[in-house]
């Protein structure tokens, strides 16, 4: 954390972030819906000190209090958006759940080994109030209150809402936005104050994918393709830009350096990167800046496989993209240093849909000469394929889980259900790009004390590249 007298939480820049202590707990969201074991999820304390007793090892457990909630992403109270309120403290974890739409507050500041509950957000407090459900995104504001962007409202339906946490009381204060026009679908966001902007995006129809994906259902307008974008200072939807009809953007990501006008976006089934920017009018803008070919294959759902694109991170100094093919099994660094022209630098990979002596054959690849062998870790063969990825703030480290969606994981991945996800490390060459897998690290969550479980999205107690915003 920062050490100069009277600051807030965090840094003052994403530079100064870089030179921050390493990483010594992560916290993950463990999930049971779907795989059969009626146990509540939980949140997951994993030492990744390499001079601990008990490095990668889950050290401590906090078990939520109902069943089936569907733990996701979680953001914090106070961030380096709050950097210069010296009032302000990183010490809750804001944890929504997909599913029920609870949204859990978590003490991690008491003990950060062992957090506890401080509050909950029970579902109807959403619905009252906000008229929405689903809850995806958090991410803390300057101002000191917790915005949360929604995937639908209370019957299932999309609806692009948001609503507003009270950073101290954790009470909900409403919806964020304001005016009749609100996107019909949502999922992830950032903001840019300096720019009067505030981007999301779009997923699904909450009751449509629930239980899984079908293909006709992007057909029938059920999936995302846009990017939204809202007017900072008055809350309000102002442009949508189209990425295709099979796009579905998921993660949003503006560079870190708060007077950039532009990042990148993420399209899970077209498996593009588009770069969005500003444009000299003052409005905004798309271009696709990366194209992931799809496979042809037997033995599969379709006849071409989607590297399906589901997780996408910005290194610190704004030099790396990197992104997960969750289907094709690899991660993927990008050299952004000319923003418009992405350059490949690093790719592993981990497992995935295509691996030799699996159920699908490919038949046609315009990337790879062969099938990719499993992935075999510490005697362990790897089920699934990479997802939610995380980065160590001096980018030399960057960390996998493989778990995308309970309901999509025992669709595309059955044994990833039974068995259990994964977190690996890969190590980074931040000099001129390169990754390797870490061979000696190894967290294999199949090894629960109450069965196998879905391990999700990655945290570190001090904040990291996806959750800080700089203002």
């Amino acid at each position: 954390m920062a050490k100069c007298g009277a600051c807030g939480p965090g840094y003052a820049t994403p530079l100064d972030a870089m030179k921050g202590p390493r990483e010594e707990i992560l916290y993950l969201p463990c999930i049971y819906r779907n795989t059969g074991i009626e146990k509540p999820d939980y949140l997951a304390t994993v030492d990744v000190d390499p001079r601990s007793p008990h490095y990668c090892q889950v050290i401590h457990r906090l078990p939520m209090p109902n069943l089936k909630d569907e733990l996701h992403h979680s953001g914090w109270n106070a961030c380096s958006s709050c950097f210069g309120d010296a009032t302000k403290r990183r010490n809750r974890l804001i944890l929504p759940s997909l599913i029920s739409s609870r949204i859990y507050v978590v003490d991690v500041g008491t003990d950060s080994k062992a957090p506890r509950i401080h509050k909950i957000v029970e579902p109807v407090e959403l619905f009252w109030k906000g008229n929405v459900a689903n809850p995806h995104t958090s991410h803390c504001l300057g101002s000191g209150d917790i915005l949360i962007n929604c995937l639908g409202d209370p019957s299932g339906n999309g609806k692009g809402g948001f609503i507003l946490l009270d950073g101290e009381t954790f009470e909900v204060k409403g919806n964020w936005e304001k005016g009749e026009k609100v996107p019909p679908l949502g999922y992830d966001f950032w903001y840019q104050p300096r720019h009067n902007v505030l981007m999301s995006t779009e997923w699904g129809t909450p009751k449509v994918l629930a239980d899984g994906f079908n293909p006709a259902d992007v057909e029938k307008g059920h999936y995302g393709r846009h990017i939204n974008v809202w007017d900072w200072n008055s809350h309000t939807y102002i442009q949508k830009i189209d990425l295709g009809k099979d796009s579905i953007p998921l993660e949003i990501r503006f560079l870190h350096n708060p007077d950039a006008a532009e990042g990148f976006v993420g399209c899970a089934l077209s498996s593009t990167v588009h770069r969005f920017y500003k444009t000299e009018k003052g409005n905004w803008a798309a271009e696709k800046v990366i194209e992931v070919p799809s496979k042809k294959v037997q033995g599969w759902l379709l006849p071409d496989m989607p590297g399906l694109i589901t997780d996408i991170l910005i290194s610190l100094d704004d030099r790396f993209l990197y992104f997960s093919n969750w289907l094709h099994g690899d991660i993927r660094q990008y050299d952004i240093s000319n923003t418009r022209k992405p350059k490949l630098v690093g790719q592993v990979f981990l497992g995935g849909s295509i691996i030799k002596g699996g159920p699908v054959t490919v038949v046609e690849d315009k990337e790879l000469q062969c099938q990719p062998e499993p992935f075999v870790i510490k005697g362990k063969r790897v089920p699934g394929g990479p997802q939610m990825i995380q980065l160590s703030l001096d980018g030399k480290r960057l960390y996998v889980t493989s778990s995308l969606y309970s309901g999509w994981d025992k669709q595309f991945y059955p044994d990833l259900v039974k068995e259990g996800s994964v977190m690996l490390q890969i190590d980074v060459d931040t000099e001129r790009g390169g990754l390797k897998v870490n061979e000696n690290f190894l967290v294999d969550f199949g090894k629960e004390p109450d069965g196998p479980v879905l391990a999700h999205e990655i945290r570190y107690p001090g904040g990291d590249s996806t959750s800080d915003i700089w203002i």
